[in-house]
């Protein structure tokens, strides 16, 4: 089975010793974040988000279908991750590696089980028909913050994404095109973020993404999960180096933090790709169709 390769005996003791003179190899504080920039594609709900050489696409798509027994009033929202060869040596097509499990439960606790996405609005007719909303999350290039990047850019994408109007006369469901009625956003009930904190020298240490090097180094990691009004939704810490209680909730107080300067990159470029899509008041003269 393929493996990445180790950092070497001088790579690692290199990295320790800097760390202990308060100094990361790549020159960032310790509660910095690498360059986040967020790119959407020219369809709904495609978003592409590279987290310093991190690089991770999602993409939201919906269909109409019935909903479970059990959830008569709900709609359904899945969300599958794909972690190619391209990205690292050490994944492969057809087998899931551990990594890859660990990322879809992580995403699914962060988003799905946090009630990020109003299910109860996915609902068209009750027990009959509802919208499947589906994200797909494809991991282009790795060096780490995995779980950051990929909630960066599934978060996104599902407030970027518009489903198709549908009406409903005498039992039957219409769905509009574009081009008779104005797509509609998903109805989000907040913005939850995730935060990887890596702990060194026992503890002592404790880095916001970590580069690959460093969380091969690490010895141990914390995932975080909050949104922009302090509302921690979960915390993941799976083994590693035991940590101090005290010690621990400053790391979630950093971590929470850290999540508003995320949250306003996204609410920036959703911004501007808003204006850039409304070129001509191409929204505008849809919405005037639809009143007349």
């Amino acid at each position: 089975m393929p493996r990445e390769a180790e950092p070497s005996l001088n790579e690692r003791a290199f990295v320790l010793k800097a760390l202990r003179e308060n100094i990361r190899v790549d020159g960032r504080a310790f509660d910095a974040f690498r360059d986040i920039s967020v790119t959407f594609g020219e369809e709904y709900g495609v978003v592409d988000v590279r987290l310093g050489k991190t690089r991770v696409l999602a993409r939201i798509s919906a269909e109409v279908t019935q909903p479970f027994p059990d959830r008569k009033f709900d709609g359904i929202f899945t969300i599958t991750t794909e972690l190619s060869p391209m990205a690292s040596p050490a994944f492969e097509v057809g087998r899931q590696t551990d990594q890859e499990t660990l990322l879809s439960r992580l995403l699914e606790k962060a988003i799905r089980r946090s009630n990020a996405l109003d299910m109860e609005s996915l609902c068209i007719i009750a027990g009959q028909k509802c919208w499947n909303v589906r994200a797909d999350v494809h991991v282009l290039d790795y060096d780490g913050g995995l779980v950051d990047a990929s909630c960066v850019a599934v978060i996104a994408a599902l407030q970027h994404f518009r489903r198709p109007e549908v009406g409903i006369e005498g039992g039957e469901v219409t769905i509009y095109t574009l081009a008779e009625r104005v797509p509609v956003p998903l109805a989000m009930l907040h913005h939850p973020l995730c935060v990887t904190l890596s702990f060194f020298h026992g503890g002592e240490v404790i880095l916001v993404d970590a580069t690959l090097q460093e969380q091969q180094i690490s010895e141990g990691e914390m995932v975080v999960t909050a949104n922009k009004h302090g509302e921690v939704c979960q915390i993941a810490k799976l083994g590693g180096v035991p940590t101090d209680a005290l010690m621990l909730l400053g790391a979630v107080e950093m971590a929470v933090a850290k999540v508003g300067g995320v949250s306003s990159v996204v609410s920036k470029a959703l911004g501007e790709n808003a204006k850039k899509m409304n070129v001509g008041g191409m929204l505008a003269e849809l919405s005037a169709e639809n009143e007349r």
